[in-house]
């Protein structure tokens, strides 16, 4: 109750509002990942978006998928589940298996790749390398907080 009273009338009513985002660890047979430069910043990331309000996370994924990729995806399971805290941004990644579709550009996308886990983890910043990288270890799913440049570590 004291730290309640002890709060500013401001802090108790401004709502914490977070966004959620899915995004698809696609993986191939051969083991290589889905991953798309991105057309608003240049940035190599895993392809997918905000969560609609009417759609299920796994809906959700195989629609970012499908729209930034053209590949058609079946939804695996949940590998991960990140935040941004600086943006508010709390996203689940879901490993995913290619079962359709061929590969294209979008409005949000100006390629589209497979690349190896080696080349993920040089052309990607570590909040997204890592998203892809977590869903290949099989040891999901991970809990992870990144300020939008670098994991923050517990402790």
């Amino acid at each position: 109750m004291l730290l309640y009273m002890s709060q500013s009338q401001e802090a108790r009513q401004a709502p914490s509002l977070h966004s959620v985002s899915v995004a698809g660890a696609v993986v191939r047979e051969d083991g290589r990942l889905l991953a798309i430069r991105r057309a608003d910043n240049g940035t190599w990331e895993l392809p997918g978006g905000v969560l609609e309000l009417d759609e299920t996370p796994e809906a959700g994924v195989a629609r970012e998928v499908l729209e930034e990729t053209g590949i058609q995806v079946e939804v695996d399971e949940l590998t991960g589940v990140y935040k941004n805290t600086t943006r508010g941004i709390v996203a689940l990644v879901f490993r995913c298996k290619p079962s359709g579709g061929t590969e294209q550009t979008s409005d949000e996308s100006t390629a589209v790749t497979w690349l190896t886990p080696d080349e993920v983890a040089e052309r990607m910043s570590e909040v997204f390398a890592i998203r892809l990288l977590d869903a290949l270890d099989g040891n999901g799913p991970h809990v992870r907080s990144h300020d939008g440049r670098h994991l923050i570590t517990a402790g």
